[in-house]
Formats: structure tokens, C-alpha cells, sequence
């Protein structure tokens, strides 16, 4: 190097490593059918009111599609899917219709106001429906969904088609829908497992099947919980490349009901930087949408219920106790405020509780006992424990008094 020089010419400084890029997930498009799927509990019957009110709460919240209903049902029905059509902005409102003209003309027209339509075309694919509901065959059913598609696009550029009871159908007929029906129009191929029947690893094989072949087309999946398997189906499905996932608030819906929305939601809020998945749904409202629903369907919330359930935060155990107290996360997986719980973590004292939670209590109702006296109505309290199924702030201040 010349003395003129203050930089060697041959030197190489170390390579700077460029900043990593923050996470940038794939969307998740959350469908809510609550108003459609999960009206067909038994004993739920929706106003247009209940519907209109429960729609503009979901999309509050930030879901992207609301299934309103299935107009051509009844004339009732199509004027509460127009209600909802005509009131809901930020969201699309879509509607059900089977493979056949008047029910894609109804769903058109019950969608006239919709900020953003979406028209939903089913029609049976198992064998076992084509022969003992729809009574059609192959190549007649493959024809009506071209059709029916393709009618749809008439109304609006965004059409769903699902094969209905695809987890039981023949794998190759089921493509064979998705390709003519996405060449015909359609932007969205659903899955439905209609009686709850699949297995995680049958939905994530099918989704990664009909993904290969219409690239193009946002992969969908629509569950049954039949067998419990509901949530667990519907993130395989994530997981194998669907970017649509179908649910219902509370879970309701036929039978044993549809695939939870809070389930499914907090499960990717949860998982979805290990997927590379998001949804835009603020879960805050969660808790006050549950709620809603539970009071509009009379359909109670089981207490034991996953995210929304009365117990979801609330500890019995004396050693989950002493772990929650010390670090919430040690026993909880969500942040209850994350999920819309208002009232949070909560120690529930009985005869499984531990000396910690009782003396958190205790002390939260003002009593500030010392070693001895905490001690002794320590023990009146697992005496009492021991008779009665929970402790509450009128037997601690007679305890304590």
C-alpha cells in the first residue's frame, strides 16, 4: 500500500448482512357462515335483525367473507340476506345457491346491494349423494356446475364452488369439478367435509391434490366437528396450502356443528408464523361476538368451550394455580384480554386448591393476615373445601373474619 494511500486496495471488508425481512405472512381468508350454516342448528331461527347485527359484528372484527344465507329458501330468508347485503361494508356478503337457476338468480338478486357479492355454488359430489339424493351422474353433475358457475358470473366476478361431501367422493371426480368449474369462472374451490368424516391427514392430502391442479384458485375448506375433528382439520388444511377456511361462531351449526371460528382464529394467531399464515380478524372482540350469538341462537356456550367457554381461563388446580400466579403463561396458551375476555385469569378456589391461591385471594378482599392466622384459616378453608365445589368471597370473609 503507497503512503498516499489510506486504503489498501486489496482488502475486502466483512460482508454486511442485510436486515431480515420482517414477517410477511399469506392472508388467510376467514368465511364466516354463521348466518347460513349455523342457522341450521336445530331451534336457531335468525331475524334479519339478529342477522344484520351479528354480520356488522363480524365485520368489525375484520372477516372477510359473511355467508348471510340461502335465499332461495324462502322469501323471508332472501329479504334478510338482502338486509344484510344492503348494510354491511368492509366485508364481502355472500350467498349460498345450489347448482340450478333459480337459486343462482336468487342469490343475485339478494345480493343487488352488496358493497362486494359473492355467489356460492354447491351441488352434490360423493357417489353416495349422486345416487341417493341428487340422482345424476357424473357428467350430468360436471355439466350443472359449469353451468351454474358460469350463471353466477353474471351477477359477480367472485364465485365459490363447492363439491358437497368432497371428503367421501372420488378423489379424481372432485378434481375434475375444480378444473371445470375455476375454467367456467369460479375464484374459489371449497372442500366440504359435510358429515365430519375426514382425518387431518386426508384433508391435507385432498387440499394439496386440488391445489396442484387449479394453481390459480384459492383452496378452501369447510368442516363438520361429527367426529371432533373440526378445528384439527381445518388448520391441516392451512397447513397443505388452503388460504380460505370456512367457520361458525360458538361452533354451532348441524348436528354436532360447524368448525369453531374462535378455535380456528386463535389457532392461527397462535401457529401462524410456523405456517406463514395470518388472518386480519381482531380477536378482541371475540368474547362480546360469542356472547351475542349464544343470546340471538339460544344455543348455550359449554363451559369447558375452547377460547369462549365461562372455564377457558379459569384455574382449579393448586399447582396451576402457583404457576398462573407466578407467570401467566405457564398454564395459558392465549392472553384472555387477546381473546375478549373481560374478566381474564381467574383463581377458582376449591379443595384442589393450594395455599398460594388462597392466600392471593385473600389478600385481593383485603386481609392481610400474618404466618399464623393465614395458616389457620388456611385450613378451615380445606375443611370447608372439602364439602363444597367452590369457595366464594362471602365464605373467605367469614373464614377470615
Amino acid at each position: 500500500m503507497s503512503e498516499s494511500s489510506p486504503i489498501d486496495p486489496e482488502f475486502e471488508p466483512y460482508p454486511i448482512e442485510p436486515e431480515p425481512d420482517p414477517f410477511d405472512p399469506e392472508h388467510v381468508v376467514v368465511f364466516d357462515t354463521t348466518l347460513r350454516d349455523g342457522e341450521q342448528t336445530a331451534g336457531v331461527c335468525f331475524s334479519a335483525s339478529d342477522k344484520v347485527e351479528i354480520a356488522l359484528a363480524l365485520a368489525e372484527m375484520g372477516v372477510d367473507v359473511i355467508e348471510a344465507g340461502f335465499p332461495i329458501s324462502s322469501a323471508a330468508e332472501c329479504a334478510a340476506v338482502a338486509e344484510v347485503a344492503a348494510n354491511v361494508r368492509g366485508a364481502r356478503v355472500c350467498a349460498l345457491a345450489r347448482a340450478v337457476p333459480k337459486d343462482v338468480a336468487a342469490a343475485g338478486e339478494a345480493l343487488r346491494f352488496a358493497e362486494e357479492p359473492r355467489i356460492h355454488v354447491f351441488v352434490n359430489a360423493s357417489d353416495m349423494h349422486l345416487a341417493h339424493q341428487l340422482n345424476k351422474t357424473r357428467e350430468q353433475v360436471l355439466a350443472m356446475a359449469a353451468a351454474m358457475v358460469r350463471s353466477a358470473r353474471e351477477f359477480t366476478d367472485d364465485v365459490e364452488f363447492s363439491p358437497m361431501d368432497a371428503t367421501r367422493a372420488d378423489r379424481a371426480f372432485i378434481g375434475e369439478l375444480a378444473q371445470v368449474t375455476v375454467a367456467a369462472g369460479a375464484t374459489t374451490i371449497n372442500l366440504p367435509d359435510t358429515v365430519g368424516y375426514a382425518t387431518p391427514d386426508q384433508v391435507a392430502s385432498m387440499v394439496a391434490y386440488v391445489r396442484g391442479l387449479v394453481p390459480e384458485a384459492v383452496i378452501s375448506f369447510h368442516g363438520q366437528d361429527d367426529l371432533g375433528l373440526a378445528t384439527a382439520n381445518a388448520l391441516a388444511a392451512v397447513a397443505a396450502g388452503a388460504r380460505q377456511v370456512e367457520v361458525v361462531v360458538n361452533g354451532i351449526g348441524e348436528r354436532a356443528g360447524n368448525t369453531a371460528f374462535e378455535e380456528v382464529v386463535a389457532g392461527l394467531s397462535v401457529h401462524g408464523e410456523r405456517l406463514g399464515v395470518a388472518t386480519g380478524v381482531d380477536l378482541r372482540g371475540m368474547g362480546q361476538l360469542s356472547a351475542l350469538v349464544e343470546e340471538r341462537s339460544g344455543v348455550r356456550v359449554p363451559p369447558n368451550k375452547a377460547v369462549v367457554g365461562g372455564n377457558a381461563f379459569r384455574h382449579a388446580s393448586g399447582i396451576h394455580q402457583d404457576g398462573v400466579l407466578k407467570q401467566r403463561e405457564t398454564y395459558e396458551v392465549l392472553d384472555p384480554e387477546a381473546v375478549g375476555h373481560t374478566v381474564g385469569t381467574q383463581i377458582v378456589l376449591g379443595k384442589l386448591s393450594g395455599r398460594g391461591g388462597f392466600a392471593q385471594r385473600v389478600a385481593a378482599l383485603g386481609y392481610h393476615l400474618a404466618e399464623a392466622p393465614l395458616e389457620q384459616a388456611f385450613r378451615r378453608f380445606q375443611t370447608l373445601a372439602a364439602t363444597k365445589p367452590e369457595i366464594d368471597d362471602a365464605d373467605l370473609r367469614a373464614l377470615c373474619g
